[in-house]
């Protein structure tokens, strides 16, 4: 009575309102009732109990479901068919409800019947005790239905492979047809109800999806008219739908099923008059349109070699296609996308098709209209339709396959000019519709063309000045920028188009022109190097008025056409471009009274367009040209003074920065005289600040710089190491680890390129000790990026060459000793962090790493992780490493230690891993939801 008293307060928490404390604690302890022996015993008086509340009744029917899942080898064997009898008692005694409870016992007993190979006719005991009543018909019908979907979906319960075929077969194959003849008796029996009858069709459908009932068999039988008829009730059509679509998709293997779908084909074709008689009705549609799409797919060999006879199906599915209500017309898509694949790969097509392809066409563009008032629609339905017109642009490609671009474009340029022939009566649905049309299309576009999209180039300029139109043109003129670049004649117009585009009001329009240019710069930067003095003129200009989103893509469509010039001609525009914004620098450090926040946000605006303007520009090599030669010591004395001077402002670092990057990437070599100072400024800077953007570039210069052999730079190396460590460590002391990630992220990455390129700092200096200590401290924090960059320093750290070189190198020695001191002082807090992750929240794929630091320290040290081990196994929460696991981790461990089989560490880890992760997955679901 105790544990039945203290189980049912743990669920009344669930019925109050309770605090995140209460509710997780209660959820914790019914998890760890769930996984007691005396489950067993407690939940079955609870099931029997008239006065237990109903939450507590699901629990209890939870509970079995899920310890027939996972505990069943708490249950003696002699005790295995009186539980199967208390089940099916149980099951008796709620016939009437609830359903939830229901469906949990028939769930616990379907798990029981695979895994029981004495209860050998499961289905027909089922069947037996509740088939001849029809107040317990429905409790059949329900274990019937979730039989299949348990047997072939719950991977959780522990049987092998060969246990799993075999016991499956006897259970529902030897059944099928059994169950089918049951199935078809009940549906024709006198008196059936609708509520019965759906799950008839529930139940068929779980067994046709996994496979056991015998298509021509079934095709025979009263139950296949009685599906068929049963679209004609309101109340059975949806399970009468889903039913239809199996059936057809279990006759995928068309020449093996024809017999079967010269039975099935008659019957859909049938169908095709309900589309008008039931058009008000939308979800009388949906269901007919799956059924329609289903047969399309599936049959769509069918339809070519047979068109004339399957055509009505894909008549209907076009039907479909044009129904004005948009979440029913993707239904179709998938068939028309397949069959133009499918068609693609003939040498000739049916006239049907492509009449079906060419209305196809119409009524994809006609869908991608704007509604009349595009004002009443609200902010997420104008998303959500914005996104469907992309959707729909992807059907419009699979109707060039079959019909071919050109004469898809013709079609949607016919639609614009006929629009425009009205003059003032068009609305601008009407042309911006098949513009986007041509927009998606121009992916399937031959850049040679010289018939068609010459025609529509042509046409751009005599469009309204709308900004919808307008934002369509551009997008148009984005799309097609590789065919301009074989066409070069048209970049001239194109650029004035572009350029008013800038200079409309509407900021998508803006946007749009932003995008156009850089694809034109992009694509044609060969044809537009003429064009950059244009360019610069209008960044000084019209420039100055754009939204910065708009304003860097003008600066990276700029960098693509520099990016195409000659490196002496190309260093020179990039310093015109990149003085503007340097200057802009110079000012704000010189400058004796402080910025304002838009001033410092103009600055770190000019800094984001330089850094993508240096990035597409990429390296000059190792010889810089004549008008970079000073350009690097220039640059840098103007960063210099901007970072001291605004190091404390966040946003102005990152961008700063960020900057430096692929500055460095630019100038190679030549920026290896002023690497000391920039290192000396980086690590200053961070101290100064905590912030890690600067040990993240101060890392990305260990990397580029760090095989160097000038002293003067490994000097600066070291002092990067220890002022940038007893920072961290600072930090460490007064701020939890999980409030600064991103400090120790950048940290750790830079302690990676120290240890690769600098061992002789990395592990000769006296920060070496402090370093590995501070690292751990990432092992705590949820956040993969992080572990990983934490578990491959460690990895580098105790599988460093020094212990296995050939042939030997001299300092071998002292770096073993360093690191072998550092594992004796800190090597139970790391297996602690590596074994606590391991079964907590390390990410899946980092099991390989810990595996490595794992033998790796078995090696090094294997009388200490002998002594370490016990104690930190008993610290682990057995809610996520079970008793039994621990102790088998560590028989395994200590077995390979001693036989020094330092290579069976990785199947103890693996099989512990294992057991931890299953214990996890269980607990993962709440109990009142499983």
């Amino acid at each position: 009575m105790d544990s039945i008293q203290a189980l049912l307060s743990a669920l009344d928490v669930f019925a109050r309102a309770p605090d995140k404390v209460s509710l997780e604690n209660a959820n914790s302890w019914l998890q760890d009732f769930q996984h007691s022996p005396e489950a067993w015993s407690t939940c079955n008086v609870l099931l029997l109990s008239p006065d237990a509340p109903i939450a507590a009744k699901l629990f209890a029917a939870q509970t079995f479901r899920s310890k027939v899942t996972y505990d069943l080898h708490q249950v003696n064997a002699a005790n295995l068919l009186p539980l199967r009898d208390t089940l099916i008692t149980a099951l008796d005694k709620y016939h009437v409800g609830p359903k939830a409870i229901i469906t949990q016992l028939c769930l616990a007993l379907a798990g029981l019947a695979l895994q029981l190979p004495a209860w050998d006719n499961a289905v027909q005991t089922m069947i037996e005790t509740f088939g001849p009543n029809p107040a317990t018909v429905p409790v059949l019908l329900q274990f019937l239905k979730v039989l299949p979907e348990e047997l072939t979906s719950n991977t959780r319960i522990p049987v092998t492979d060969d246990e799993y075929r075999d016991r499956s077969a006897k259970i529902l194959t030897v059944n099928s047809r059994q169950v089918i003849d049951l199935l078809s008796m009940y549906n024709n029996a006198s008196g059936v109800t609708p509520a019965v009858q759906n799950q008839i069709f529930e139940c068929l459908r779980t067994w046709t999806v996994a496979g056991e009932v015998d298509i021509k068999t079934f095709c025979k039988s009263l139950l296949f008219d009685g599906v068929f008829e049963a679209l004609a009730s309101d109340e059975l059509f949806d399970s009468a739908v889903d039913v239809i679509c199996e059936l057809i998709h279990e006759t995928q293997e068309v020449d093996d099923n024809m017999s079967v779908i010269e039975l099935i084909v008659p019957r859909i074709i049938a169908l095709r008059p309900k589309l008008e008689e039931c058009k008000d009705d939308p979800e009388k549609i949906r269901g007919f349109a799956r059924i329609f799409a289903e047969a399309g797919e599936t049959y769509r060999l069918l339809i070519i070699r047979h068109t004339e006879t399957f055509y009505p199906i894909v008549e209907a599915i076009g039907q479909c296609s044009a129904y004005p209500d948009l979440d029913i017309v993707p239904i179709t898509f998938p068939f028309w996308m397949r069959l133009a694949q499918t068609i693609g790969k003939k040498a000739s097509v049916e006239p049907l098709l492509l009449e079906a392809y060419k209305a196809l066409t119409n009524v994809i563009i006609r869908h991608l209209h704007f509604p009349p008032d595009a004002t009443t629609m609200t902010g997420q339905e104008a998303d959500n339709f914005r996104s469907f017109r992309h959707v729909m642009g992807d059907t419009l490609k699979d109707c060039c396959l079959v019909l071919g671009a050109d004469a898809c474009l013709l079609n949607a340029y016919g639609l614009v000019t006929v629009a425009l022939s009205r003059g003032g009566s068009v609305s601008w649905q009407e042309i911006e519709a098949p513009l986007f049309a041509m927009r998606s299309m121009g992916a399937e576009v031959d850049p040679s063309d010289d018939n068609t999209v010459p025609k529509i180039m042509d046409l751009i300029p005599s469009l309204p000045s709308h900004q919808r139109v307008r934002y369509a043109a551009l997008l148009i003129i984005s799309r097609y920028t590789e065919w301009v670049n074989r066409h070069p004649d048209y970049i001239s117009f194109q650029l004035q188009y572009i350029s008013a585009g800038f200079e409309d009001s509407n900021d998508d329009v803006n946007a749009a022109a932003g995008q156009a240019l850089k694809h034109l710069c992009q694509d044609c930067k060969q044809h537009l190097t003429d064009f950059l003095p244009t360019l610069h003129a209008f960044l000084k200009t019209t420039g100055r008025k754009l939204a910065q989103d708009d304003r860097l893509q003008v600066y990276e469509a700029i960098a693509y056409v520099i990016s195409a010039m000659p490196m002496e001609k190309a260093a020179e525009s990039l310093k015109t471009f990149s003085l503007d914004i340097l200057s802009q620098i110079h000012t704000a450090a010189g400058q004796v009274t402080p910025l304002s926040k838009q001033e410092l946000k103009d600055i770190g605006h000019g800094l984001e367009n330089l850094e993508v303007m240096l990035h597409v520009v990429g390296p000059f090599g190792d010889h810089l040209p004549a008008a970079c030669q000073n350009s690097c010591r220039e640059a840098w004395s103007v960063f210099d003074v901007f970072i001291a001077k605004f190091a404390f402002d966040y946003d102005t670092t990152e961008r700063t920065t960020r900057v430096l990057r692929p500055a460095l990437a630019l100038f190679g070599r030549s920026a290896l005289p002023i690497a000391p100072a920039l290192l000396s400024r980086m690590v200053s800077s961070f101290e100064a600040t905590g912030f890690s953007a600067f040990l993240w570039i101060a890392g990305k210069i260990v990397g580029r710089f760090g095989r160097e052999s000038e002293p003067t730079l490994q000097r600066s190396f070291q002092e990067l190491f220890e002022r940038s460590t007893n920072k961290l460590v600072s930090l460490l002391q007064s701020t939890a680890a999980r409030d600064i990630p991103d400090v120790l992220e950048d940290y750790v990455q830079m302690l990676l390129q120290l240890e690769d390129v600098v061992p002789d700092v990395f592990y000769q200096s006296s920060a070496f000790p402090l370093a590995f200590r501070a690292s751990m401290a990432t092992l705590g924090l949820i956040h993969s990026d992080i572990t990983f960059a934490a578990l491959d320093l460690f990895r580098n750290i105790v599988t460093h060459d020094c212990f296995s070189s050939v042939p030997p190198n001299p300092k071998n020695g002292l770096y073993a000793a360093a690191i072998k001191a550092v594992l004796e002082k800190e090597g139970f807090d790391l297996v602690g962090y590596l074994l606590s992750g391991l079964v907590g929240d390390f990410p899946e794929d980092s099991t390989s790493c810990v595996i490595s630091i794992l033998r790796s320290l078995s090696t090094l040290l294997p009388s200490q992780i002998l002594v370490w081990l016990p104690v930190v196994l008993q610290q682990l929460p057995a809610t996520s490493a079970p008793n039994e696991a621990k102790q088998q981790f560590l028989v395994d461990v200590s077995n390979a230690v001693d036989t020094r089989q330092f290579d069976k560490v990785k199947y103890a880890v693996l099989s512990f891993n294992r057991a931890s992760r299953k214990a996890r997955d269980r607990r993962r679901v709440a109990p009142l939801n499983e």
